[in-house]
C-alpha cells in the first residue's frame, strides 16, 4: 500500500511537540484526534477574513460567513450519502446529537414505549434516554449484553423488540472495545419490527466510509473532533420524515420564521433545530478536515491503523499479565488494556513522563466497566499519523513503568 506516513505527519504541527523531553507518541485519538495545518489555517481565517453572523444579514461579510458554513453543509451530505441538506443538523457534538434526538423524537414516543440499548454504550447515548424516562416514567429501558469477546448478542438484540419496543439507539463502534458493530443488520432488523434506529457513529466515521442511505439508519451522530476538524462541532443526521415530525430541541433566535407574543411558527429544516448564533467558523472550515480525509483516502487510513492495531496487540500480548478488553476479529484500531493489578491511572502518568498519551478511566463507559468488573482501563488509540515505531516506542515504555508499579 502507497501511504507516506511521514508526509502524512508533516501536516500536523503538534506532533513535533515533546513532553517531559520525549519525543510526543498521541494514542489517545478516540477521545480527540489532532488537527492539520490546513483546518487550523482555515479557522484562522475565519477569525481574521469573515467573522460576521450568519443568516439574514445583507451585508458581505455575514453572507461570506453564511456560505461557508451552507458549503460545509452541502459538504457533509455528499460525505455521508445524506439525501439532502435539510437532512444535515449541526450541533456541539455526538452527545447534543443524540440528546436532540432523545429529547425531540422522544417527545413523540408513544405511551409504555421501550428503548433498546447496549452494555457497551457510551454515557452519551445512555443518560439522554434515562433524562427523557425521568420525565416520562412510563418508558422503559432494555440491554443487550455482550459476550467474552465483547461482541453484541444478537440473539438477545432481537429477543428484546416486542409490539412496546419504539427505538433501538446503539453505537456503531465501541470506544472501549473497539468492536465494530454488525449495525446494518442491527438497523434491518428494527425496521422489519418497525421500530426507528439512531446510531452513536462517533468512532466509526474517522475509520470507515460511511453511507447513511445504504445503512438506511434513521438517526446517524458524530462529531468532528474525532476526525481531524475543529472541536465543538458535531453532525446529526436524521430522515427528513423524522425532523419533520419533531418539535425544536431548543428557541431562540435562528429557528425561527416569525414570532409574537400570541405565537410562534418556526424555520424550515435543517434550521429547525439550530437555536442561536452557531460556531460557524468550526463549521465552515469542517471541511478542511474532510479535505484531509478523503486527499488521504478513508480505506487507506483504515488498513494503516488496522496494521498498527494488530502489531501492538501481538507486542502486548508478549508482556506477562496483559490483559486486553475486546477481542472482536471485527474491530477498529482501539486497545483497552490492564496488566496484572496495576491502576490504569498509575500507568497511564508514568507513560505520561515518558511521552506517551494513552487515556486512563472508565472512558464514560462505566456500565460496561461494570460487565467487565474492572474499574477502568488504560486505552490506545490510532490515527492516521501514528507510525510503527511509535508503537515500538510504547511497548518499550510499557516494559519500562510496568516493573516500577509492580
Amino acid at each position: 500500500m502507497n501511504y507516506d506516513v511521514n508526509g502524512i505527519r508533516e501536516k500536523f504541527p503538534i506532533l513535533s511537540r515533546r513532553i517531559d523531553g520525549k519525543p510526543l507518541i498521541y494514542l489517545d485519538n478516540t477521545a480527540t484526534s489532532q488537527t492539520p495545518r490546513n483546518v487550523v489555517d482555515a479557522v484562522v481565517s475565519g477569525y481574521c477574513d469573515t467573522k460576521a453572523n450568519v443568516h439574514r444579514g445583507v451585508h458581505t461579510l455575514s453572507q461570506e460567513a453564511t456560505e461557508l458554513q451552507e458549503e460545509s453543509r452541502r459538504r457533509v451530505r455528499d460525505y455521508i450519502g445524506a439525501e439532502s441538506v435539510e437532512e444535515v443538523i449541526f450541533t456541539r457534538g455526538t452527545t447534543e446529537s443524540i440528546n436532540l434526538v432523545a429529547s425531540s423524537f422522544g417527545s413523540l414516543f408513544p405511551a409504555g414505549g421501550e428503548i433498546i440499548l447496549t452494555v457497551m454504550e457510551h454515557h452519551a447515548n445512555i443518560v439522554p434516554w434515562q433524562l427523557l424516562q425521568s420525565r416520562r416514567p412510563d418508558l422503559k429501558i432494555k440491554v443487550v449484553d455482550i459476550d467474552d469477546k465483547g461482541e453484541l448478542l444478537l440473539d438477545q438484540y432481537r429477543s428484546l423488540f416486542n409490539e412496546n419496543t419504539c427505538m433501538a439507539s446503539f453505537c456503531h463502534v465501541s470506544n472501549v472495545l473497539g468492536t465494530v458493530n454488525p449495525v446494518k443488520e442491527m438497523i434491518d432488523y428494527a425496521h422489519s419490527k418497525g421500530v426507528p434506529v439512531l446510531v452513536d457513529g462517533a468512532q466509526a466515521v474517522p475509520h470507515m466510509r460511511i453511507d447513511v442511505k445504504e445503512l438506511d439508519c434513521d438517526f446517524y451522530a458524530f462529531s468532528s473532533h474525532k476526525m481531524y476538524g475543529p472541536t465543538g462541532i458535531g453532525v446529526l443526521y436524521g430522515k427528513k420524515e423524522h425532523l419533520l415530525r419533531m418539535p425544536p430541541y431548543q428557541g431562540g433566535g435562528e429557528m425561527i420564521a416569525h414570532v409574537s407574543f400570541e405565537g410562534t411558527t418556526f424555520a424550515d429544516l435543517p434550521f429547525k433545530f439550530e437555536a442561536g448564533t452557531p460556531d460557524y467558523i468550526g463549521i465552515g472550515s469542517f471541511p478542511k478536515a474532510l479535505d484531509f480525509m478523503e486527499e488521504t483516502g478513508i480505506d487507506k487510513i483504515s488498513l494503516h491503523e488496522h496494521e498498527l492495531l494488530e502489531y501492538a496487540e501481538s507486542k502486548m500480548l508478549e508482556i506477562p499479565d496483559m490483559r486486553i478488553f475486546g477481542r472482536s476479529p471485527h474491530k477498529s484500531a482501539v486497545i483497552s488494556f490492564l496488566v496484572g493489578d496495576i491502576h490504569h491511572y498509575d500507568m497511564g502518568m508514568l507513560l505520561d513522563k515518558l511521552g506517551v498519551e494513552v487515556r486512563t478511566g472508565h472512558h464514560c463507559a462505566q456500565p460496561l466497566m461494570q460487565r467487565l468488573g474492572i474499574s477502568g482501563t488504560v486505552r490506545a488509540s490510532f490515527a492516521a499519523y501514528n507510525t510503527k515505531e511509535e508503537v515500538d516506542g510504547f511497548i518499550a515504555a510499557l516494559k519500562r513503568v510496568i516493573p516500577i508499579l509492580s
